[in-house]
């Protein structure tokens, strides 16, 4: 069957998080730093899926700002830290971004997200960057209390898009988001942004692109609805 239902991750895929390299440079005296708390928040949110934990996004965060400055012998005040997650709400879209949204939604293809972020955060950033038009359901982890990759919820996105897990393609720019999609049963497409390789040992989607322009065509060659 056609798979005309496609549910994009946010951050990375969608947002520029390297815009935040100069925030992070001031206060952790590189950045490089802005990558370390990145993995760092990653890590505590496959290490919350895999062990039953029930810490938030922002918690989770919040956390890993702190374990940053720590690692870095920093001291990261409560308002810098407030100052951060701020700018993590308004984050730029890549450039090509809004383009191949509109040429996958003019395609016919059903777009939403699906991401470990709050649904108000991803609502937010969605507006500032004046895209949420672009998607017909804001979908986020909170609907099922576990964090991506586990299968629940790549499972949750296809039933409330009324599709089986087979017709719901996950777009992202991380390995274990595709590989979560493809093993939950459904198909993914991997935006090979810069400084995100492949893992050799992970299921490899049938597309790949080098931005999600490229992406997009590709799946509109690939996945006609």
């Amino acid at each position: 069957m056609a798979r005309s239902v496609l549910v994009f991750d946010v951050n990375e895929t969608l947002f520029d998080v390297r815009s935040l390299e100069p925030e992070f440079a001031e206060l952790f005296g590189s950045a490089e730093s802005l990558s370390e708390w990145f993995l760092r928040l990653l890590h505590a949110l496959l290490v919350e899926t895999v062990s039953g934990g029930e810490a938030d996004f922002a918690s989770l965060a919040r956390a890993a700002l702190q374990m940053t400055a720590e690692r870095r012998r920093v001291t990261l005040a409560d308002e810098q830290a407030d100052r951060v997650i701020a700018r993590f709400r308004r984050l730029p879209v890549h450039p090509e971004v809004p383009a191949a949204l509109r040429i996958l939604r003019d395609a016919g293809f059903v777009t939403a997200t699906l991401t470990n972020s709050p649904s108000g955060v991803v609502r937010e950033q969605l507006a500032a960057a004046e895209i949420d038009e672009l998607f017909e359901a804001i979908l986020s982890v909170d609907e099922v209390g576990v964090f991506k990759p586990a299968p629940q919820p790549y499972r949750m996105a296809a039933e409330r898009l009324g599709v089986p897990i087979e017709g719901v393609r996950m777009v992202a720019a991380h390995d274990w988001d595709v590989a979560g999609a493809i093993r939950a049963g459904g198909s993914a497409a991997f935006v090979a942004r810069p400084g995100q390789p492949f893992s050799p040992v992970l299921p490899r989607p049938d597309i790949v692109g080098r931005d999600l322009q490229d992406v997009a065509d590709r799946i509109v060659e690939t996945d006609p609805p």
